[in-house]
């Protein structure tokens, strides 16, 4: 009886803490939305800042980016079914989604630094304008965080795989959802702000 009491305690407590980390969590998360918000506001101001150089007209190719956003929205999909399969303790299916969204954020990446590379061969690096400084800093800020959310990601496989979907292993995937969802509404803001009204 103790023991079963002992555990029930200690699940109590567990999950007070998770939701202290998740309250937490949230904090960090308001704080970069700032981070981003001031890096949106630095572009709107540089936007025309091309001291002659090439604008988002020139550059911008709307099928790449539309491509990067579906790959980014599929993710944010699949990554909120890893999630529902974490609370019904499915430890296979949260494996299998996971890296689902892996597969999608690293082809999101990949045509990001595909963009990326093509523009400073072409002569539109960064230093190239002000408006170009700000392009790159702020969707290179943003794919930074996607890259950092694959490394959380395959931390997060790992440790499903050798603990199971312990309460904190269960709270640590809510908490980088939240993260993942977050940089999905990043990147329909910088769809909306950066590509559409570049190349219309």
């Amino acid at each position: 009886m103790t023991d079963i009491a002992s555990r029930s305690v200690a699940g109590v407590e567990a999950a007070a803490r998770a939701e202290e980390k998740a309250f937490g969590f949230w904090l960090y998360l308001m704080s970069d939305a700032m981070i981003f918000a001031l890096l949106f506001m630095t572009y709107v101001v540089m936007n025309s800042g091309t001291a002659g150089g090439p604008s988002g007209a020139d550059l911008f190719s709307l099928p790449r980016a539309f491509a990067e956003t579906m790959l980014l929205l599929a993710s944010s999909m699949t990554f909120g079914f890893a999630n529902l399969a974490g609370q019904e303790k499915r430890g296979g299916a949260v494996l299998a989604w996971l890296l689902i969204t892996l597969g999608l954020g690293l082809g999101f990446v990949a045509l990001e630094i595909q963009e990326f590379t093509g523009m400073i061969a072409a002569g539109a690096g960064p230093d190239r304008s002000g408006f170009l400084s700000a392009f790159f800093t702020l969707v290179g800020t943003h794919g930074l965080h996607v890259s950092f959310g694959m490394v959380c990601i395959l931390v997060m496989i790992g440790q499903v795989a050798l603990k199971g979907l312990t309460i904190s292993v269960r709270s640590r995937l809510y908490r980088l959802g939240l993260f993942w969802h977050f940089l999905d509404i990043v990147w329909i803001g910088i769809f909306s702000i950066v590509y559409l009204p570049g190349v219309l």
